[in-house]
């Protein structure tokens, strides 16, 4: 991924998760709430359906970072996280992220991420992602 590291430069990945995904998930975890597993149980719910696990989601984003810009050799310092709207498996998403500032003495950068639903364009998750990266920043 070819990223020039200045302020507003923007990204994106697509991806999206599978329910054999959001099971492994959970038992990595240990967080089997019936809304992520079990189809009856999260048709009693305002979601209807099955949800993913908001942490799963996230994982897009240290993905990325960790492997494609600013990729390896970054250490992630701070990941805040809003959950927005719900994610279900097999639906498209979008993760875009976007340098917000970079401390070139501290080889710092803040750098804005969200996932939207690429049907919607809606936004279901969003943060600031602080790495640092001593050869990109």
């Amino acid at each position: 991924m070819d990223i020039e590291p200045v302020v507003n430069a923007s990204f994106d990945h697509i991806f999206r998760f599978s329910q054999e995904q959001v099971i492994q998930f959970a038992e990595l975890t240990g967080d089997n709430n019936p809304l992520h597993l079990d189809a009856d149980y999260a048709a009693t719910t305002s979601f209807k359906r099955p949800i993913i696990h908001g942490m799963l989601g996230a994982t897009v984003f240290t993905k990325v970072l960790g492997t494609q810009f600013p990729g390896f050799g970054s250490i992630y310092l701070k990941q805040t996280l809003e959950f927005l709207r719900p994610m279900f498996v097999d639906n498209e998403y979008k993760a875009v992220f976007t340098i917000k500032t970079i401390d070139p003495a501290k080889h710092i950068a803040e750098i804005s991420t969200e996932i939207v639903d690429a049907t919607t364009k809606k936004v279901v998750t969003r943060g600031i992602a602080t790495m640092i990266n001593q050869e990109i920043f």
